[in-house]
């Protein structure tokens, strides 16, 4: 399941979170969010419990955006003890997202 996350809400969901976590950070007027969108759902039903995979909108929460770095979309955000481990800008296939998130488990 992918969830929607926050501003407000981020270092609760994300940076707490007891799994790795990844997170895509897009905005509604980006092609090549929509691309990575269908691609980052399919993550998380194939991956389910072991890992946190959340959605970010950077227009509606662009706090989170800054404090990372992200000047670009879409970037995606590996987490793993809080702390961010990898980074993906850009769309990609499939395999190189999941690639990614098996070397964090």
């Amino acid at each position: 399941m992918v969830i929607d996350v926050t501003d407000d809400k981020f270092e609760e969901v994300i940076v707490n979170s007891e799994v790795p976590a990844i997170v895509d950070f897009w905005a509604e007027w980006c092609g090549p969010c929509r691309m990575v969108s269908p691609i980052v759902k399919e993550l998380s039903e194939e991956y389910g419990d072991k890992i946190l995979v959340a959605k970010m909108d950077v227009d509606s929460n662009p706090n989170t955006a800054v404090k990372y770095g992200i000047r670009n979309i879409p970037t995606i955000l590996f987490f793993k003890n809080g702390e961010v481990v990898d980074k993906q800008v850009g769309a990609v296939p499939k395999a190189v997202l999941a690639s990614k998130l098996d070397a964090l488990l």
